[in-house]
């Protein structure tokens, strides 16, 4: 919950806060800092320090989460699909990172699937969010990939999407699931607890692209979003195939 109060108030800052957006992101990474030594005033940092201080987690990740809200204030659309992924590392990967932390499960190896995991879960809410996001003059979907499927930008603010536009976002949601195939082999490495976590993460990513493909691709003119039933039959499978896998001889 410290680690979630922390990434809610970078968010709100980034996204919804009145007067200079940066200047608030510094004054934050300054509070973290003080997070650190015990001396925050802010009662989200407050109430993370003690983690900071005894070493349970690690500062990096924090320092990640506030640059991507920086680029969001400076970035309004990224040029290629691996600059969309340098974005993701900076606001879904921290995330991952931590949660293995938490669960002192953290190891090169699941750092590597984590990150895979969170890229993909990044890309199914920007997929969810085009038309949101593009109102607010952020465009998530690459301009290489726009150009590829013939796609223009002003086509994001339409109440429903074009061919080309949900040619694209296929394109994009078939990108995503495999990367969220990585959140198998990420849960069968770990003990049932956090094996749980990562499998209702994954099912959520999953779910939420059978949403998208369920309106055919239509992500303006319908609200993707997972279905209760979708998300459970996702999360079940996940953890029996990650518990199988992971009892294997």
């Amino acid at each position: 919950m410290a680690i979630y109060g922390f990434a809610r108030l970078a968010d709100d800052l980034g996204d919804e806060a009145e007067g200079d957006r940066l200047e608030l992101l510094d004054a934050l990474e300054a509070e973290l800092a003080l997070a650190v030594s015990g001396e925050a005033t802010h009662a989200v940092l407050q109430r993370l320090s003690p983690l900071l201080r005894s070493g349970e987690l690690s500062l990096e990740p924090f320092l990640r989460l506030i640059e991507a809200n920086r680029m969001d204030q400076r970035v309004q659309c990224y040029e290629t699909y691996d600059d969309l992924v340098g974005y993701c590392m900076l606001s879904a990967a921290p995330v991952g990172r931590l949660v293995l932390e938490v669960f002192s499960a953290s190891t090169p190896e699941r750092v590597a699937l984590s990150d895979e995991v969170c890229i993909g879960l990044q890309i199914v809410e920007h997929l969810q969010d085009v038309g949101e996001d593009a109102a607010r003059g952020r465009v998530y979907l690459p301009r290489e990939e726009l150009a590829r499927f013939g796609c223009s930008t002003d086509a994001l603010l339409g109440s429903h999407a074009e061919e080309a536009l949900r040619r694209l976002v296929a394109a994009m949601a078939d990108r995503a699931s495999c990367l969220l195939d990585a959140g198998i082999p990420l849960a069968r490495q770990l003990p049932f607890r956090p094996r749980l976590a990562v499998s209702g993460f994954t099912a959520g990513g999953m779910a939420a692209l059978d949403a998208i493909g369920r309106a055919d691709h239509d992500v303006l003119s319908t609200a993707c979003r997972p279905q209760p039933a979708r998300l459970a039959v996702r999360l079940l499978a996940n953890v029996v195939t990650a518990s199988r896998r992971a009892t294997a001889p």
